[in-house]
């Protein structure tokens, strides 16, 4: 995966105009899960764009948004679908945890540390 790429995948499974029932946002609103790999693939993403943005003095508004909601949306859909009682895998707690801890350090330009496992 590229640095265009990784950014196509980030913006396809988060910004609305491209939410469909598949999408990690999309299924998370739906109260289910996410598709087998699609938290890896994020975190692959993630990484990928950090370590292209690791000089940016600036970030792109679609970029900057898909980050936002990856992190932030993410998690709020997360807890509202635990608290309506949806099965969700424990461990997705956790991977929403390092997504949110990657998409902060892209913002914060600081390195990421074997403890992100990210």
């Amino acid at each position: 995966m590229d640095f265009q790429t990784a950014c196509q995948e980030l913006m396809q499974q988060t910004l609305p105009r491209h939410e469909t029932r598949d999408t990690f946002l999309g299924r998370l609103r739906r109260g289910h899960p996410p598709v087998p790999g699609q938290v890896t693939t994020l975190l692959i993403a993630l990484k990928l764009i950090h370590s292209e943005l690791h000089s940016a003095e600036q970030l792109d508004r679609a970029l900057a948004q898909s980050l936002f909601l990856v992190a932030y949306e993410g998690r709020n859909l997360f807890e509202s679908a635990r608290a309506a009682g949806a099965d969700l895998p424990p461990l997705l707690d956790d991977d929403l945890a390092r997504i949110a801890i990657a998409a902060y350090k892209i913002f914060a330009n600081e390195p990421v540390t074997a403890d992100d496992n990210t």
